[in-house]
């Protein structure tokens, strides 16, 4: 028997079978997986450049076509990108500039951050915007308002007219489902010479530091205004859901403005109280 031909023999088949192990399997380089792939990379990063890129002009001559703002507002002169820009606007006949500027938005909470300004030529409001899904709205705000640029408006109403300017310290706003949901902030007055209508003469006095107050009540927004440290509410404004506004002085005030009343009538009383529409349709 010849034994080292026969190993020969059996060892040819493991020696094939080596060589095939060992042999590299070729694939192909775009498989359907990664192809998907990379075209939701290429997308995502075409809208990256397209709303870092893209004029914010075209972009509102696109959009105001479907879009219905109040007739008191205008927009003009819209400048910049999507991504950060500006534009003239005109309020109630007041003209002024805003400038916005996005920020990263948040996939788990479907947030869009918005860095936002509104300037005139005498006041300043700066503020952060959250955008939310879908078409919630959080606004947080602060800034300085100079009562002069107004003092046409406030004649207008017959409103009393202040010296100086009102800073807000803290002012948030949210809107869900088309509604004005939430209402809180804090505004201040220096105090100064304050005037109003009496018949055909003008009233005046000299007021303290004052503070306003804004909250939410269950019909709509209230504003309460007393002296800074004060006992009590001097007035206070309810401007409800429906448009409608009611607003409500005290004794309290009439004592600042240093105006005679009977004695009989408690700081806390009521003297003054109107009612009327604001907003047609509400808000």
């Amino acid at each position: 028997m010849n034994l080292p031909n026969g190993f020969a023999r059996l060892g040819n088949p493991f020696n094939n079978v080596q060589n095939s192990m060992t042999e590299p399997q070729t694939k192909p380089f775009l498989r359907p997986a990664k192809v998907i792939l990379l075209l939701l990379l290429g997308l995502l990063v075409y809208g990256v450049v397209l709303v870092l890129w893209v004029p914010a002009g075209w972009v509102w001559h696109q959009a105001s076509r479907h879009v219905q703002l109040p007739p008191q507002v205008m927009v003009q002169q819209v400048s910049g990108r999507l991504w950060d820009g500006a534009a003239g606007v005109v309020v109630a006949g007041f003209p002024a500039r805003v400038q916005w500027q996005l920020g990263w938005p948040s996939l788990t909470g479907l947030e869009l951050p918005v860095s936002i300004s509104l300037a005139s030529s005498q006041s300043r409001v700066e503020g952060a915007v959250s955008i939310g899904w879908p078409g919630n709205l959080d606004v947080n705000a602060r800034g300085r308002i100079a009562v002069e640029e107004f003092e046409d408006l406030i004649r207008q109403s017959g409103g009393a007219m202040i010296e100086g300017e009102v800073s807000i310290d803290r002012l948030r706003l949210v809107f869900a489902d088309n509604r004005l949901q939430q209402a809180d902030g804090v505004g201040r007055w220096d105090g100064g010479l304050v005037t109003w209508p009496m018949g055909n003469q003008t009233g005046q006095a000299e007021f303290p530091p004052m503070q306003a107050n804004v909250d939410t009540t269950e019909g709509g927004v209230a504003l309460t205004v007393s002296e800074q440290g004060g006992d009590g509410p001097a007035a206070d404004a309810s401007i409800l859901w429906d448009g409608m506004m009611e607003l409500r002085v005290y004794k309290r005030m009439v004592d600042l403005a240093q105006q005679p009343w009977p004695d009989t009538a408690r700081p806390g009383d009521v003297v003054f109280r109107v009612r009327q529409p604001i907003l047609p349709g509400g808000f």
